[in-house]
């Protein structure tokens, strides 16, 4: 199983522009068919509040694209886009595309970000969600997050215990100022939960901000697996559901886990999160 991790400059509130982009790239790499391909956080226009302009629940361009690249090329690919819902809130949403060009998983961010004003466009989602990958006789099962997420651990954690998580992808717009935090807790989401992380960030810049790239392809050991610095990159790793689960199996920390001390969503129940195929 491989994993692609595409780093790059998106270009600021420009669909087209960034469509291309993405295909030129995956042209000259020639992703592996059943491979996943994972792009940044709302890689199709920027971090950008202006909603009523990047919105992709009207003509939806960016779902269209993601699902059409990922049956051209025969991969499972997690786009992402901006929707506006029933209560007039904007979602921060990534869509997982399978190599049919089938939608099988859609989750909006958790936790917009308060200190970049996301807050003042955007409503959290409330639920975790879940994808089986399957390439090359193996399957993984994987949980997509967003950006911000990565500061909320128990996020994870519930993520591992209830949906069966065994690898993380996560698609950033995560500025330079704080490329140290990006890096450690991307690690330590790895560590503690003994799974894959692979965490995809822009690079280049945008009218307000500055972005390091830094992305990560991270094993359950914590091992770094590739790494990228501040420009334009397709990061590669192999991937083993056999090693995630021999790990877990041979140091089984995950087992000592206090559930009772975990909390869960309102009118949950016993779950927090959905499993999507």
């Amino acid at each position: 199983m491989r994993v692609y991790a595409v780093q790059f400059d998106i270009a600021w509130e420009d669909k087209k522009s960034n469509h291309e982009k993405v295909r030129q790239i995956l042209a000259k790499v020639q992703p592996e068919p059943g491979s996943l391909v994972v792009l940044p956080e709302m890689f199709d226009t920027g971090f950008s509040l202006n909603v009523e302009k990047t919105r992709d629940d009207l003509a939806g361009e960016s779902e269209r694209f993601c699902c059409s690249l990922a049956a051209e090329l025969g991969v499972f690919l997690q786009g992402a886009r901006t929707t506006v819902e029933e209560d007039g809130w904007a979602r921060n949403r990534a869509l997982i595309c399978n190599p049919r060009g089938e939608k099988i998983a859609d989750y909006a961010k958790l936790h917009p970000f308060g200190f970049g004003r996301e807050v003042e466009k955007f409503r959290g989602g409330d639920e975790l969600v879940s994808f089986e990958w399957m390439s090359s006789g193996q399957k993984l099962t994987v949980s997509p997050l967003i950006c911000y997420d990565l500061r909320f651990p128990e996020a994870f954690r519930l993520a591992t215990l209830e949906l069966g998580a065994e690898m993380f992808t996560l698609g950033a717009s995560w500025p330079a100022a704080r490329a140290d935090h990006w890096r450690a807790l991307l690690i330590a989401r790895a560590i503690e939960n003994q799974a894959y992380v692979v965490g995809v960030n822009r690079c280049g810049n945008d009218p307000h901000l500055e972005y390091a790239g830094g992305s990560l392809i991270i094993s359950p050991k914590g091992k770094i697996l590739a790494e990228a610095g501040a420009e334009p990159v397709v990061l590669q790793a192999e991937i083993s559901d056999i090693s995630v689960r021999a790990w877990r199996n041979a140091f089984s920390a995950l087992r000592d886990v206090r559930r009772e001390m975990l909390g869960r969503l309102p009118g949950r129940g016993e779950k927090w999160g959905s499993k999507q195929n």
